[in-house]
């Protein structure tokens, strides 16, 4: 029985050509199904679908990624601002007959921060996020649920003092 579909002729790379053969060899399929099947995707888009949504998903984790790191670097900025508005409405100025001394002991204190940070950062355990975990934290951190319904809802306690 003849066919009703168009035929057509072509001219395709050797290389897909012996492609196109091997696939060929395959029970059940043919030179023609397998140009039309590819034919019909490459239309329908099927293969820039499925590209597009893995990096789509892959584009919103980094984006997930990229503004954590930023909520985390605006933390450490506005921290490090807070310390120096402090230090320096705080620390009084030096005496010229002190300079010296104060530098030094400047020198032996910045030492001493450096050890300190080399330890903190071979350590993985950050002292600022540390830090921001304790003021962050809620009452719950502190109160088990039933103290956290007494402190909320005291009548029943002063009802049971006045008896």
């Amino acid at each position: 029985m003849p066919s009703t579909k168009p035929r057509i002729w072509s001219y395709i790379d050797p290389i897909n050509h012996a492609r196109l053969k091997a696939l060929a060899k395959r029970p059940g399929s043919n030179e023609s199904q397998i140009v039309n099947d590819a034919l019909t995707a490459f239309f329908m888009g099927e293969h820039e679908v499925k590209r597009d949504a893995a990096l789509i998903r892959r584009l919103d984790r980094m984006t997930r990624q990229a503004e954590s790191l930023n909520r985390s670097q605006v933390i450490t900025a506005e921290a490090f601002a807070l310390f120096v508005r402090y230090f320096l409405t705080v620390i009084p100025p030096v005496p010229d007959a002190d300079k010296r001394a104060a530098q030094a002991q400047g020198a032996a204190r910045f030492e001493r921060f450096i050890e300190s940070l080399q330890t903190v950062l071979a350590d993985g355990e950050t002292v600022i996020f540390a830090a921001l975990q304790d003021v962050m934290s809620d009452e719950s951190a502190f109160f088990t649920k039933d103290e956290l319904m007494r402190l909320h809802d005291p009548a029943p306690e002063r009802e049971h003092a006045d008896t």
